[in-house]
């Protein structure tokens, strides 16, 4: 069974920093690229960024570019999503899919999410 726990949210001052962690379980993880997408309140989910199986490709939506950093470790079977100079735009639900086999962005498995609020 595929399990992805996703945690590292909480809330956070603008230009502030969080670092996500997604662990996952139950398939071959160096095998498939992984994802992150959001959901702010209201409003629908968003690709936030992509890596490949090996972690040497990356890519992000222009919203985030410069500012996330997306990275996996294959030995922990984990992904990681390095938030900086948060903005208050970035207040969403963050979770972590795992794509479908070959694929980038399409994906088939989503986690539970965590929560990352940017507040003054």
């Amino acid at each position: 069974e595929v399990q992805l726990v996703e945690s590292g949210g909480g809330v956070v001052q603008p230009g502030g920093s969080l670092r996500l962690s997604c662990a996952a379980s139950g398939f071959t993880f160096n095998l498939y690229a992984m994802n992150w997408v959001r959901q702010a309140p209201g409003k629908g989910l968003e690709w936030v960024s992509t890596i490949g199986t090996g972690g040497g490709s990356t890519y992000y939506a222009d919203s985030v570019k410069g500012r996330f950093t997306i990275s996996r470790d294959n030995a922990k079977n984990t992904l990681y999503l390095q938030l900086n100079s948060l903005k208050t735009e970035d207040t969403a639900m963050y979770y972590c899919a795992k794509a479908r086999y070959g694929a980038l962005r399409d994906y088939d498995y989503r986690g539970q999410g965590t929560q990352v609020t940017v507040s003054s």
